[in-house]
């Protein structure tokens, strides 16, 4: 189909609707704990080891990687390795500099990647972590059909259930499909989904007559960056980024709270250099009185306090 150069609406799709207002000049005057205006959330995308690869059947390798090219048609041992560093050393060098600082985070976790890392599980449950579920493997939802997808989801929920000890309440997917907000919402345990880059702020939304809410995250503070172009450079790129966008949103010209979201992965901010930089933005933020840090399950739980959902939603 070619494109349509006079339409001025969306036409009836699958998926969720789009919204370009959002809250507009408005935003909801939300706190969080100690009073504080911007909570920062950190997450740690836990997916070693639940990648495509040749051992794991796929007849393919995984594209996303630090090497500039993609090997085709046989396994790639180097892009593997890769992957074993982010679950054999990355995670936890990620883990002393959140423990140093006392930082909660949240773990995007595909299921496969917890059970083949049973040390990994361990620590999040000595810690106490949030665990959102990140799929069954790391797979794209929108590759699935939707009976596939389901499937997906509810093996996911049953293995991180089995490995942490507690169900999970978000979800956030690799690539979402026009089914997986729908799929969230009848499964009937989360609390939230992070399938969405559009606001500072969680929203309520509306699917299939409920209420449900939305806990948007981000690819711009996020290590994914070190590896895309363009992106960062070195790691006191990334430091900048985090530090000026956390800047702004504490001074962001009116008295609204918001929420910074920070993307991590073990194979990638695991390593020394870049390791370094997030401990100093943690350092830089713990500084100031108006930022706190928060899961992702306690952000949602704070704003539906203060934001109900709209009866009209």
């Amino acid at each position: 189909m070619g494109v349509n150069p006079f339409n001025r609406s969306d036409s009836d799709v699958p998926g969720p609707p789009r919204d370009f207002v959002g809250y507009g000049e408005t935003p909801p005057r939300l706190r969080w704990q100690g009073d504080c205006k911007v909570a920062v959330q950190m997450v740690v995308n836990m997916e070693e080891g639940s990648e495509r690869s040749f051992p794991m059947g796929d007849q393919r390798n995984e594209d996303l990687h630090e090497f500039p090219f993609v090997l085709e048609g046989s396994r790639d041992l180097d892009v593997e390795s890769i992957y074993e560093y982010g679950s054999r050393a990355g995670i936890w060098r990620l883990f002393r500099v959140l423990d140093s600082h006392d930082v909660p985070v949240t773990f995007f976790a595909a299921a496969v990647a917890l059970e083949r890392n049973p040390l990994v599980a361990e620590k999040i449950r000595r810690r106490g972590d949030e665990v959102a579920a990140h799929g069954y493997r790391w797979m794209n939802s929108f590759d699935m059909t939707r009976e596939d997808e389901k499937k997906a989801m509810n093996l996911a929920v049953e293995s991180i259930t089995r490995t942490i000890g507690t169900r999970p309440l978000g979800w956030y997917s690799r690539q979402m499909s026009v089914h997986s907000r729908e799929l969230i919402v009848e499964e009937g345990g989360f609390v939230y989904d992070a399938e969405a880059y559009n606001d500072d702020l969680p929203y309520w939304t509306r699917v299939k007559g409920k209420p449900h809410l939305v806990v948007p995250y981000t690819i711009i503070v996020n290590d994914v960056l070190y590896v895309l172009s363009p992106g960062f450079g070195n790691p006191n790129d990334f430091f900048e980024v985090a530090r000026t966008s956390l800047d702004r949103l504490r001074n962001d010209g009116d008295d609204a709270g918001r929420m910074m979201s920070v993307g991590l992965h073990a194979r990638y901010a695991g390593r020394p250099e870049r390791a370094d930089a997030l401990a100093r933005f943690i350092a830089y933020a713990q500084g100031f009185d108006d930022v706190c840090f928060m899961t992702r399950l306690d952000i949602a739980r704070a704003f539906m306090e203060q934001v109900p959902p709209p009866e009209d939603s």
